[in-house]
């Protein structure tokens, strides 16, 4: 699914003040995991994030994606990649202001070309898994912070992408909220399949993945494969 290898990320190239922000890096993550990686501000995690999702390319190394070859496309390969492949789900929602939540994500199968009533249908069954069917009509501001990500997560679904990726999708939400979120990502990787990557500063957030990516100064500092919370709890209480 995701295959970097000696990947390398710098800013500022040829001047005083060029940064290396992502150092050598090589990561690979299999279809269908739930993987977070976890760092500090200014470990280099939104900077992979970027590499990652298509919206920004190596300095240096080699990137595959389900098969694609990255890191020496175009800018619209690189559009048609991320349209294609990859769901987003940000901590700031991003939906369109003045669009209702239907619009909202009917959008990205618009690009995509799909006809008006396929992507109406769609969109409708989408905002009805994530249990917004009756908002579906409503504008961001007239939404709840975590109506709005339910939003944009059936809108990172609707072209069917091969990989969600979560940047701190709970980062603005309250506790009780943010468990609804990180509740409806398990149920897109368990029912749909879906390979998820989660970037986040929270460790009890990351306890709950599968593979647990820690990143410092821009290297992999610590890879481990690991049981979710969850699971740890259902066996509990079982036994």
């Amino acid at each position: 699914m995701i295959d970097m290898q000696h990947i390398n990320k710098n800013f500022y190239i040829g001047t005083p003040n060029e940064l290396h922000i992502i150092k050598d890096m090589s990561l690979t993550v299999t279809e269908g995991a739930f993987v977070s990686i976890v760092g500090a501000s200014g470990s280099g995690k939104s900077t992979l994030m970027n590499m990652v999702g298509v919206l920004d390319r190596p300095t240096s190394g080699d990137y595959i994606l389900d098969g694609i070859p990255i890191a020496k496309m175009s800018d619209n390969d690189m559009s048609d990649v991320r349209n294609r492949k990859i769901g987003f789900v940000f901590q700031t929602y991003n939906l369109i202001p003045r669009s209702s939540a239907l619009k909202n994500v009917e959008l990205p199968m618009l690009y995509a070309g799909m006809d008006r009533k396929t992507r109406t249908k769609r969109a409708k069954e989408l905002l009805d898994m994530v249990g917004m069917k009756d908002r579906m009509h409503h504008q961001p501001n007239e939404l709840s912070g975590g109506q709005k990500q339910r939003v944009a997560i059936a809108r990172a679904l609707a072209n069917d992408p091969a990989m969600i990726l979560a940047d701190e999708p709970t980062g603005a939400l309250d506790s009780a909220t943010g468990r609804m979120v990180m509740d409806l990502l398990h149920k897109v990787h368990k029912e749909g399949g879906k390979t998820i990557v989660l970037i986040t500063h929270n460790r009890d957030l990351a306890a709950e993945t599968e593979r647990i990516v820690t990143i410092k100064d821009g290297m992999i500092v610590s890879d481990v494969s690991n049981k979710p919370q969850s699971e740890e709890k259902v066996e509990a209480s079982c036994s």
